[in-house]
């Protein structure tokens, strides 16, 4: 059907309202209670119109189109509404418009400019009504509502979670929580959606949530931001809520070729970016991930993304997480892949520097395979040429991906004793089933995950006593609190904040001096500067000795490349090397990362070794059509108390008997049940953003 307005004839569908329809059509209509998502109310009238053959002004959201019908906007009745509603708005609202936080993206303050007028002509006086920082997540500034209804219709209608209507106050009626209740009291399930649809800064995201260094969309989703593979989190999390784990799985994949194997030992920095901290504790995504993999029948292997052969010849040097991920990519685009490795399994550091009881054998070569699969040709126990000579051998492109499997030892008194080992060697020694001799008492130097790990591999290989020592306090280590908590159950002994200063002895290790730090930080330089408490020195005596204080790369001096500090090959941020046609990625670019950004990086590397061999650079793939999730949520009592669920364990006398994995992953329902806990914070950008005048 078609309706004039101000003598433009527009289009109107069936069902529209004179708004809508306006709208659609870049017309512009004043309005403030109005949504895109949500059901009209006409309670601002705003959105006055004059209709031919009508009398007086109606509201052009409640108005419904009809064939022929002529819409006069600025009509004489519709302004006389407009301004008056306009006057009852601005009359106690706030002066300080350059203070809000949603200056520049107000709604309100965008009506005004339109009707050419400012604010202070009608203020007459301001509402004292104490702003509510009390919340989780939420900010609720109680003198900058509009009474619009907007927070109130989303959270009844369009969530269903039913927490905010109007409220009676000494100051008026507004926008509140009835019974005095908070938002966690009431059942609210901090969705987000009441922040969205709020047309002024009434209602934000507390300061603290909104990083500055990410755009509006990371910090709304930030545990999607801050995995460094950007995995879609809360839509593989959703499916799992569904107990559906193929799909949650083929999400992980679209990402990611190690799902299960990060399940087992990420680091997940996700979690320390989910919203659910401020309510309790996070949710356990990386757990979460694990249950999918474990728990899917590889329907996603039907979608898989399988390019013509190009006649293009790849090489990568190294079969960790990095040089596997990008041969993996590589080889999908149609690309001839070989990789070396020198070890005589694939893997890298997964297989050879973290125990079998965070991850066996058997998961890391079932995923491993299944990335063979994909038409990579992988030579084990096999030192590769150089870069160079890998070019002049017919090979299009190289990547450099050997990790850093070689471990540091401090210069400090007795370090070269034999009774003294380097972290890489132990746990290597230990995985391949032929561990360096140990017994008696262990001092293990450094407070890492990998000093954890060399710490517990001694627990499992028999030492009557484990220290560990290291400069940080136990705020400042950088081992998880599952590792400290896990170490201390198995009776790992732990010196937080004491510098090691010398291993004393003369033909065999008797012991560790140590001295208790003050204060231990990094300066300008990125130099380590200790200051030592007088008078505490102590000796701990000890049989064995074992350096965790980092790794670093082997053999790179040999390649031919631009190194940059000591070993580490120079890579610029498309992972390119000083030498045409190779790269390099992850941790012998970076140093010692995590394995997800030693995948991410892998990744990176596909990408743009794809585009050096005349690909387009495209290597995602969609192994999942994409759903809409449904806006309805509902209400789920008790929801912010919803406790995290504990992992499946065996008890600690049990598990340093031996090397079988220490956790066990989620149960179905144990899955489903976690994952019920998740805010969906990306619900919230799927709501429409209402444009400003000033963008018709």
């Amino acid at each position: 059907m078609n309706i004039t307005i101000d003598g433009k004839e527009i289009e109107a569908k069936k069902g529209q309202s004179v708004l809508e329809a306006a709208l659609a059509a870049d017309v512009f209509i004043p309005h403030l209670c109005s949504h895109p998502d949500l059901e009209a109310r006409g309670g601002c009238r705003l959105c006055s119109v004059e209709i031919e053959g009508g009398s007086g002004a109606a509201p052009a959201c409640e108005t419904m189109a009809e064939e022929g019908m002529s819409i006069r906007v600025n009509g004489p009745e519709a302004e006389k509404v407009r301004k008056m509603a306009m006057e009852l708005i601005l009359a106690t609202h706030p002066a300080d418009c350059t203070g809000c936080p949603k200056y520049g993206r107000c709604e309100l303050q965008s009506m005004y400019q339109y009707m050419g007028v400012g604010p202070e002509r009608w203020r007459k006086k301001s509402r004292s009504v104490a702003n509510d920082d009390s919340n989780p997540l939420i900010s609720h500034l109680f003198t900058r509502c509009v009474r619009c209804g907007r927070c109130i219709r989303a959270c009844q209608d369009l969530r269903g979670v039913k927490v905010l209507d109007y409220i009676k106050t000494d100051a008026g009626v507004r926008a509140g929580i009835p019974g005095g209740k908070t938002l966690k009291e009431a059942g609210c399930r901090f969705c987000g959606a009441c922040i969205e649809v709020c047309p002024t800064g009434s209602i934000m995201d507390q300061v603290k949530i909104m990083k500055e260094n990410r755009s509006m969309a990371e910090n709304i989703v930030p545990c999607q931001s801050t995995c460094p593979a950007h995995i879609d989190i809360p839509r593989y999390i959703r499916y799992i809520r569904e107990g559906d784990f193929d799909k949650a799985a083929a999400v992980v994949r679209e990402k990611v070729p190690f799902p299960e194997t990060l399940g087992s030992i990420c680091n997940h920095a996700c979690e320390s970016g989910c919203k659910r901290n401020e309510l309790d504790a996070p949710l356990s995504v990386c757990r979460l991930k694990r249950a999918a993999a474990a728990n899917e029948s590889g329907v996603w292997k039907k979608r898989v993304r399988r390019e013509p052969a190009t006649g293009k010849k790849a090489s990568v040097i190294g079969a960790g997480p990095a040089g596997l991920t990008a041969a993996y990519y590589l080889a999908k685009k149609g690309h001839e892949v070989t990789v070396f490795e020198k070890n005589p399994k694939a893997g890298g550091q997964c297989r050879y520097g973290i125990p079998a009881y965070r991850l066996p054998d058997q998961l890391l070569d079932r995923e491993i395979n299944t990335i063979l699969e994909a038409g990579i040709e992988l030579r084990t126990n096999t030192q590769p040429p150089s870069p160079d000579q890998l070019l002049k051998q017919g090979y299009d492109t190289v990547l450099v991906a050997v990790g850093t499997h070689k471990g540091t030892r401090l210069p400090l008194e007795g370090s070269g004793l034999p009774q003294v080992y380097v972290n890489t060697d132990f746990l290597k020694q230990a995985r391949l089933g032929t561990p360096l001799p140990l017994s008696g008492r262990v001092m293990v130097l450094g407070g890492g995950n990998v000093a954890y790990d060399c710490a517990r591999t001694a627990v499992r290989l028999g030492a009557e006593e484990v220290h560990m020592a290291c400069l940080e306090n136990e705020q400042q280590m950088t081992s998880t609190p599952e590792e400290i908590a896990e170490g201390a159950e198995e009776g790992i002994l732990l010196h937080t904040a004491h510098s090691f200063l010398r291993i004393t002895g003369t033909d065999r290790v008797e012991g560790v001096e140590l001295q208790k730090v003050n204060r231990f930080y990094f300066d300008e330089n990125r130099k380590a500067v200790i200051e030592l408490e007088e008078g505490t020195n102590q000796v701990i005596p000890v049989d064995y000795v074992i350096f965790s204080v980092g790794q670093k790369p082997e053999d790179t001096e040999q390649m031919g490349l631009e190194l940059t500090h000591g070993p580490y090959i120079l890579a610029d941020e498309n992972q390119r090397t000083s030498l045409e046609g190779v790269y390099a990625a992850g941790d012998v670019v970076t140093g010692t990362k995590s394995v997800i950004e030693a995948i991410a990086a892998g990744r990176r590397a596909a990408e743009q070794m794809d585009l050096y061999l005349g690909g387009d650079g495209d290597i995602s793939e969609m192994l999942l059509d994409k759903e809409t999730p449904p806006s309805y949520i509902g209400r789920m009592e008790g929801f912010a108390g919803l406790k995290r669920t504990p992992p499946r364990t065996a008890p600690p006398d049990q598990r340093i008997q031996g090397f079988t994995q220490v956790e066990e992953p989620f149960t179905c329902e144990q899955a489903m049940c976690e994952a019920s806990r998740c805010l969906q914070c990306d619900l919230r950008l799927q709501l429409t953003k209402p444009k400003l005048w000033n963008e018709y």
